[in-house]
């Protein structure tokens, strides 16, 4: 993914900007339960890594839309909400989700709500076994499980268009479209060729369900067909969803990257981030590739109430996801310095319960910024 033009803005974290230094304003929307948690450990990395490597400069100005800001005011988002959020390079999400909101409200208000104005149609989420990490999969080698899944993210299955009638009579109807447009499966398939063909291997599974889905699937596998041949170095194959999740299970190592529906996705993505350990290490890009808007990075496992306020909410997925932030703005070097602190640290055994570690989440978050001293000061830094 190519670095985004040059960005000036002062640095409310460490001064103003130097003379031809990158600076990046970051918006923080932490939402509900763990994410605000995990985004505040994700904010006080990114400020040390800022610092140690002294080579860009880190602002961000956090928003308190979430749903407790829903309960106050009756709505997730103010009505001038995207245009705040346009003023920024990126924004870093937390999670969205409570206990007593309905999931469908809190979702479309908030996460959706930002997501598909913005153009944010191509997810990107990156799976593997980090060091210090196990599968639960007895036969599966570090090396045989390194995915990335492409969502498609503004259309399909969670297009937003059906409705219901006659509630709460006995001929109710509710009806959920998906809608396939030639537009928007044409951008996620190049997206998606376009990463595969970036990648060593080259190689790219397109997942349909187009033997029971005979219109919006067809069309799906037309379009990844057309498109392919503008790809002829990246080797492809197309797989029904349901036999993707057990190849995912048997034959991890077949796999590379992967693009796939939005609702077909977001299910293989989460047993993916599962084979690989636990969804707690699990990020996720909501990329607009032309540019045009702010993308947001966010963790996928969601608000967990369950724990929330224990202290023991895994911060991976969101130091993850902030590497990935930093590599979308342009950042590569201090991604990989930031993804080689976190796997240094889930080697040493440094891990919260969902890894089988003990670790709380700020012992953890203490240990990444420690091992960001280490690497950043070292005379020959090796990168992952």
């Amino acid at each position: 993914m190519a670095p985004s033009a040059t960005i000036t803005a002062t640095n409310g974290t460490t001064g103003v900007a130097a003379p031809g230094r990158q600076s990046y304003n970051i918006a923080l929307i932490p939402g509900d339960g763990i994410g605000i948690e995990v985004i505040h450990a994700g904010q006080v990395v990114l400020q040390h890594l800022a610092r140690c490597l002294d080579t860009f400069d880190l602002k961000f100005e956090e928003f308190e839309w979430s749903s407790a800001y829903y309960k106050k005011h009756g709505r997730y988002l103010p009505d001038d909400a995207l245009d705040q959020v346009r003023k920024f390079n990126a924004i870093l999400f937390g999670a969205v989700g409570a206990p007593d909101v309905p999931d469908h409200i809190s979702l479309w208000g908030l996460r959706l709500a930002l997501c598909q104005p913005l153009q944010q149609y191509a997810n990107v989420r990156p799976t593997r076994i980090l060091r210090g990490t196990t599968s639960p999969l007895s036969n599966c080698a570090r090396g045989d499980l390194d995915w990335v899944i492409v969502r498609e993210n503004s259309e399909g299955e969670y297009a937003g268009h059906g409705g219901t009638s006659h509630i709460n009579q006995e001929w109710s109807v509710a009806t959920e479209v998906s809608i396939f447009t030639q537009h928007g499966c044409e951008r996620i398939m190049r997206f998606a060729f376009s990463t595969a063909q970036s990648r060593p291997r080259k190689k790219l599974t397109v997942v349909t369900k187009s033997n029971a889905q005979r219109n919006g699937m067809v069309f799906w596998d037309h379009v990844a067909a057309k498109v392919a041949k503008e790809f002829p170095d990246v080797e492809w194959d197309k797989m029904l969803v349901d036999a993707m999740t057990t190849r995912m299970v048997l034959k991890p190592s077949s796999i590379d990257t992967i693009v796939a529906t939005n609702l077909h996705a977001d299910i293989l993505s989460d047993l993916a981030a599962a084979l690989a350990g636990s969804i707690g290490i699990a990020p996720t890009s909501n990329l607009d590739p032309t540019r045009k808007n702010p993308s947001m990075f966010e963790p996928i496992h969601g608000s967990a109430f369950d724990i929330t306020g224990l202290g023991v909410a895994n911060p991976v997925a969101t130091f993850w996801t902030s590497a990935e932030m930093l590599r979308w703005l342009g950042q590569a070097e201090a991604a990989e310095l930031l993804m080689l602190a976190v796997e240094n640290v889930t080697e040493g055994g440094i891990k919260t319960q969902d890894l089988g570690g003990k670790s709380k989440t700020v012992e953890v978050t203490e240990a990444v910024c420690k091992e960001i001293e280490k690497l950043a000061s070292s005379p020959s830094k090796k990168m992952y």
